[in-house]
């Protein structure tokens, strides 16, 4: 049984929970009584003592609880400790650690619609996109059970007699994961499940506001470590904001951090890893954009269009930002846009038939007023929504939380010189351009400093070559005939340029979660030089 560290009863808000919240929580075993602090810190025993943050419900603004965070001194036991468990967990075979990650799946399965609806709760996007989070946190575990069995190196030909020169992948250590809000659960499982199958500890910092869903992924994944005799620190969590990041971006007991953010501090926490020489995964910014070529079956293009634009309330990394319409077919595809966005049902994101919840939390409604702001004030026009959400449209549970009006607009210029074209805004904003030639298009969708979706929309294999090519998209994720949202977990995720060059989930992604050896065996009664270099002192 691993041990209780009795946390000291920390100040906290006075709350109290809607029976809608109740419910959600209850589920997954969270305390819901009123001044409970649930603990955020675990290393194999639960604890926490520092500051307490709040999660709040940003639908209802309902304060759902208070979670301790870890102290200084409690942030390097947990690092120190997921240094030991990583001692430990390297000689496990991988396949044995596949039948970890397997039981894992399964824990996670039996409970996928209980975190979905955790995640929709305090995160804030519709109950489906909660489920399907959690889907994709077990698909990643199917993938990593088989790679835990195929995580092969290569045997290369030598040019000496008796020699063989193999290329040997071995754990790598531990691997610090800074997740982010919009996907508080998916993320932190792309890289658990690789990480593990590779032989190595994670801990695991989540964003300040979604504390709640990293603590119930947590317990399910220590009970799973506990019932096999497993160091609960090979899978650590703390909780706590900058202070604590800073801690595990800077440490050089932490091998790899990997961090999903904004491009902003995603550029800070890339040069303090690398001034400590440790390795970085990063996962910024995406400014990504759809073409729209006259060809275009129309009646696939807009419901993608729809969903990649307002799915998440514009809060993926994967949103589309940018809608480049061929003049010729312009008009009607912005009418039927603008009669699709009309249909969109706003309201709890826990409720069936909603597809706009609600933005995070206040300061992304902040942000999603610049823009709109920006957009008119340089001589932009607002063709749908531009307002937050009128209380008319909502229930009175829900006045006080963070809803705003899909919003699709046409800038003045087309120019992305512009900030309007350049900057990522993390809410439902769409911004449309018209253009003439498909060159002129792909040159657009290149121009940003971002790498991470795109997507072509055409019939023409002419334009799918272009498309694909050198001179193509320059983004990680390049599609045609679907959507920028929406990756599976078979292919690596990630994007180029500001985005970070990172790659996780699928694919090759594994790589980076392992050191390399190149070593070559002499089998031979000679020692020759590569290259025919002679060295003879006789």
């Amino acid at each position: 049984m691993h041990r209780i560290r009795r946390a000291p009863r920390l100040p906290t808000s006075t709350r109290s929970l809607s029976t809608r919240a109740t419910k959600v929580l209850s589920a997954l075993d969270i305390p819901t009584e009123t001044g409970k602090v649930i603990q955020g810190v675990y290393d194999g025993a639960w604890g926490g003592s520092g500051e307490p943050i709040e999660s709040r419900c940003p639908s209802t603004g309902e304060v759902l609880a208070t979670v301790s965070t870890a102290t200084p001194k409690e942030l390097q036991d947990a690092i120190s400790k997921s240094r030991d468990a990583y001692k430990q967990f390297r000689f496990m075979p991988a396949p044995r650690r596949g039948e970890i990650v397997r039981q894992i799946r399964e824990a996670l399965a039996d409970k996928r619609d209980e975190l979905g609806a955790l995640v929709s709760l305090e995160m804030g996007k519709i109950y489906s996109e909660g489920q399907g989070e959690v889907q994709e946190f077990v698909d990643i575990c199917d993938y990593a059970v088989g790679l835990s069995r195929m995580m092969n190196g290569r045997v290369i030909s030598s040019e000496r007699p008796g020699h063989s020169i193999l290329e040997v992948p071995n754990p790598l250590g531990v691997v610090g994961v800074l997740s982010a809000f919009n996907f508080p659960v998916a993320v932190y499982g792309w890289n658990l499940a690789l990480a593990m199958a590779a032989g190595n500890a994670t801990l695991w910092k989540p964003a300040p506001s979604t504390p709640l869903c990293s603590v119930a992924v947590t317990k399910i994944v220590a009970k799973v470590l506990e019932k096999n005799g497993i160091p609960g620190a090979v899978a650590g969590l703390v909780c706590g904001g900058k202070a604590a990041g800073e801690a595990v971006v800077g440490s050089s007991d932490i091998d790899m951090v990997s961090f999903t953010g904004s491009e902003a501090i995603g550029k800070i926490v890339g040069k303090a890893v690398q001034d400590r020489f440790g390795k970085v995964l990063l996962e910024l910014g995406g400014n990504n954009a759809v073409i729209v070529m006259p060809d275009a079956d129309l009646s696939l293009a807009l419901p993608s269009v729809l969903f990649s634009s307002v799915g998440t309330a514009g809060q993926r990394c994967t949103s589309t930002r940018r809608l480049y319409l061929h003049r010729s077919i312009a008009n009607e595809f912005l009418e039927r846009l603008q009669k699709a966005y009309k249909t969109v049902r706003m309201g709890d994101p826990l409720t069936k038939g909603t597809l706009l919840g609600p933005l995070h939390n206040e300061g992304a409604v902040g942000v999603y007023k610049q823009a709109i702001e920006a957009i008119k004030s340089s001589g932009g026009e607002i063709i749908a929504g531009g307002t937050t959400a009128s209380t008319e449209l909502l229930p009175s549970e829900l006045h006080q939380g963070h809803f705003v009006q899909p919003t699709i607009a046409i800038p003045k210029s087309p120019s992305t010189s512009q900030d309007i074209w350049r900057t990522e805004t993390f809410a439902p904003v769409l911004n449309v351009a018209l253009f003439d030639e498909l060159d002129e298009a792909i040159e657009w969708n290149n121009a940003v400093p971002q790498g991470l979706s795109s997507s072509l929309w055409t019939r023409d294999i002419r334009n799918i070559g272009k498309w694909l090519g050198p001179g193509g998209s320059d983004a990680g994720i390049v599609n045609v005939n679907v959507g920028t949202s929406g990756a599976e977990i078979g292919a690596a995720f990630g994007g180029n340029k500001s985005t970070g060059w990172g790659r996780e989930s699928g694919g090759d992604a594994w790589k980076q979660y392992v050191r390399w050896s190149a070593c070559t065996v002499n089998f031979s009664n000679e020692v020759p030089l590569a290259q025919g270099v002679s060295f003879d002192t006789s």
